[in-house]
C-alpha cells in the first residue's frame, strides 16, 4: 500500500516537473514535503496539548520540549493551501520557510526559498502543494514514518534521474543496510565524514527501533560539503525526528577536519571513489596517515587512514570502496594495504555485487576497519579476540534486478542478513550462532596466508569456487541439447550478419 502511494506520487511529481532539472525540482518538491510534514506534527500536538489546560498552546517551548518544531500561523499548511493557486504563493512559502527557521534555531539556513523566483513556474507550487494536501495524515507515528519513507523514495528516485551526479550524494539503501545490520550501531556517537544526505543516520534509527532499543542512546555526527546536499540531510533527519551535529565543511574533510579531536563508536561512510584533487601535496604530513601516505593522485585510502584515526578504543568503521582497493599495487597503495593488514586495522571485507548505484556500474566493495580486535562488544556480549585473521565475503553472486529496472539491483532482506550473520557469528556472538567457512561465500583468513597473496584483499581469493549445483538431466541428454542450442545460436548470427551486409548495401 505504501509503495504504491510512494510511487503515485512520484510519477504525479514527475508528470509536473516539465521540462523543470531533476536536481532543481527535488529541493522544491521536498521543501515542500518537509513544510507539510512539520506543520502536521504540529498540529497533532497541538490537538493533543488542547486536552490539557495547563498548557499553553502558542508557547513554543512546549513543542520544543516534545521535539515539535513551532510554526508560526502564517507558515501553516491549511493556510498555504487555502492560498495555494494565489499569486504570489511561492512568496508565500519562502516566507514561511524563512517563519520556521526564524522560531526553529536548529534549522537555521537549512529551508530551500526558492519558491517565489521568476523563473519558478507557480503551477508547480500550486500542483505540488495540492497533491501533498491530500496525504491524509492523523499525527500518529504510523503516519510520519509514511512520510519519512516518501522523502527517501523521493531523494532516491531523483539520484536516479540525475544519474551518476546524483548518486554521488546517495548511497543505495541496500548498502546501507547491509553496513548498518552488519555493524549494530545501537548505541554510542555515530560518524559519517561525507554524509551526504543522511542515509547512514535514518538507517541507524531504523535499526534501532526495529531492535527495541532507544533512539536517544546514539549521538550523530557527520560533515558534508555539498551545502544543498548538507541542507538536504538537515531536513532528512529532522523529518524524521533525528538530532545530531551535523556540519558544512566547504573545504572538504580531508583537508579541514571538522571533528578533527574527536573519536567515535561507529562510522560509516561512502565516500566519492577515486578523488584525485584532494589536496594530497600539501596534506602529505597529515599526522592521520597512520598506514602510510596516500597517494596524492587518488583520496581512497586517505578517506580510510581518516575513519580508522576517529575510531574509539572499541570503535568499528564501515568504508564503501572502488574494487581497485583491494588489488590496487601503484602509488604506494599496496604498502598501505599491507600494513593495514599487519597492524589489524582490517576486520572484515565484502564484495558487493556490480550494478548497485544509480548512473553507474562500477563495481564496489565494502572494507569494516577496527581499532582494536582483541575485544569490541556487540548485542550486549564481548567480541572474541579476532587478532591476526580479516573474514572475507563473497557476496557478488547475490542480488536481483529492482522490479522495473534493467540496470540497477538490490539485495533481498534475507541475503542482508545473511551476510550480517555472518560477521556476527565470526566475531563470536553468541546469537548469531557458530562460525564456518562457506566454500563460495566466506572465509576467515589468518594473515600468513594473505601474505602469500601479496596482501590483495579481494574475497574471491580466498573463499574458493562454491559448490556446483547440481540437476537431473543425464550429462548425455544435457551435452546434446546444449550442442543444439549452440547450433541454433550460430544459423541466427549468420542470418542476422547477412541481412545487416544486405541492408548496408541498400545504403551505398
Amino acid at each position: 500500500m505504501a509503495e504504491r502511494i510512494e510511487k503515485t506520487l512520484f510519477a504525479a511529481a514527475d508528470k509536473m516537473r516539465g521540462a523543470m532539472d531533476a536536481g532543481e525540482y527535488k529541493h522544491v518538491a521536498l521543501g515542500l514535503l518537509f513544510l507539510r510534514y512539520v506543520s502536521a506534527a504540529f498540529e497533532a500536538k497541538r490537538l493533543e496539548f488542547a486536552k490539557d489546560e495547563y498548557i499553553d498552546l502558542e508557547d513554543p517551548e512546549e513543542y520544543a520540549a516534545e521535539n515539535i518544531f513551532w510554526v508560526p500561523e502564517k507558515a501553516r499548511w491549511d493556510m498555504l493551501a487555502a492560498n495555494a493557486k494565489s499569486n504570489d504563493i511561492g512568496v508565500q512559502v519562502d516566507d514561511a520557510m524563512r517563519e520556521i527557521e526564524k522560531a526553529n534555531s536548529s534549522l537555521q539556513d537549512a529551508l530551500p526559498k526558492v519558491f517565489g523566483r521568476a523563473n519558478l513556474d507557480r503551477a508547480i507550487v500550486t500542483g505540488l502543494i495540492e497533491m501533498f494536501t491530500n496525504l491524509e495524515l492523523h499525527g500518529t507515528k504510523s503516519d510520519f514514518d509514511l512520510i519519512g519513507r516518501i522523502y527517501e523514495y523521493f531523494i532516491s528516485e531523483f539520484a536516479s534521474s540525475e544519474g551518476k551526479r546524483g548518486g554521488e550524494f546517495y548511497t543505495p539503501k541496500t548498502i546501507v543496510s547491509i553496513m548498518v545490520e552488519m555493524m549494530e550501531p545501537t548505541s554510542g556517537r555515530v560518524y559519517d565524514p561525507c554524509c551526504g544526505t543522511g542515509g547512514f543516520f535514518v538507517q541507524s534509527e531504523k535499526f534501532i527501533t526495529a531492535h527495541q532499543g532507544e533512539v536517544d542512546d546514539i549521538a550523530i555526527y557527520g560533515q558534508e560539503r555539498n551545502h544543498t546536499t548538507f541542507r538536504l540531510a538537515r531536513m532528512n533527519l529532522a523529518i524524521r525526528g533525528i538530532f545530531g551535529d551535523l556540519r558544512w565543511n566547504q573545504e572538504g574533510t580531508l583537508t579541514r577536519d571538522a571533528f578533527a579531536d574527536e573519536r567515535f563508536d561507529f562510522i560509516l561512510a561512502n565516500p566519492p571513489f577515486n578523488i584525485s584533487d584532494w589536496n594530497g601535496e600539501a596534506l602529505r604530513e597529515d599526522h592521520r596517515w597512520r598506514f602510510g601516505t596516500p597517494p596524492a593522485g587518488n583520496a581512497n585510502f586517505a578517506w580510510m587512514a581518516h575513519i580508522h584515526h576517529h575510531l574509539s578504543a572499541n570503535g568499528i568503521g564501515g568504508v564503501v570502496m572502488a574494487n581497485g582497493s583491494m588489488s590496487s599495487m601503484q602509488s604506494g597503495e599496496g604498502d598501505i594495504r599491507k600494513a593495514m593488514v599487519e597492524q589489524d586495522a582490517v576486520d572484515c571485507m565484502v564484495a558487493l555485487p556490480g550494478q548497485l548505484f544509480f548512473g553507474t556500474q562500477i563495481p564496489a566493495c565494502l572494507w569494516f576497519l577496527a581499532k582494536d580486535k582483541s575485544n569490541g562488544k556487540a548485542a550486549g556480549g564481548k567480541l572474541r579476540d579476532r587478532r591476526g585473521e580479516v573474514l572475507f565475503i563473497d557476496a557478488r553472486k547475490m542480488g536481483s534486478l529492482i522490479s522495473g529496472s534493467r540496470k540497477q539491483k538490490e539485495l533481498s532482506d534475507e541475503e542482508i542478513a545473511k551476510i550480517a550473520n555472518t560477521y556476527h557469528a565470526w566475531r563470536g556472538e553468541e546469537a548469531a550462532g557458530e562460525y564456518a567457512d562457506e566454500a563460495g561465500f566466506c572465509a576467515s583468513v589468518e594473515v600468513e596466508e594473505i601474505a602469500k597473496h601479496n596482501f590483495i584483499l579481494t574475497p574471491g581469493r580466498y573463499v574458493g569456487a562454491g559448490a556446483i549445483e547440481e540437476d537431473e538431466e543425464p550429462f548425455e541428454k544435457k551435452f546434446a541439447r546444449l550442442r543444439r542450442e549452440l547450433q541454433e545460436q550460430f544459423e541466427e548470427s549468420r542470418r542476422l550478419e547477412i541481412e545487416i551486409e544486405t541492408r548496408l548495401g541498400g545504403l551505398v
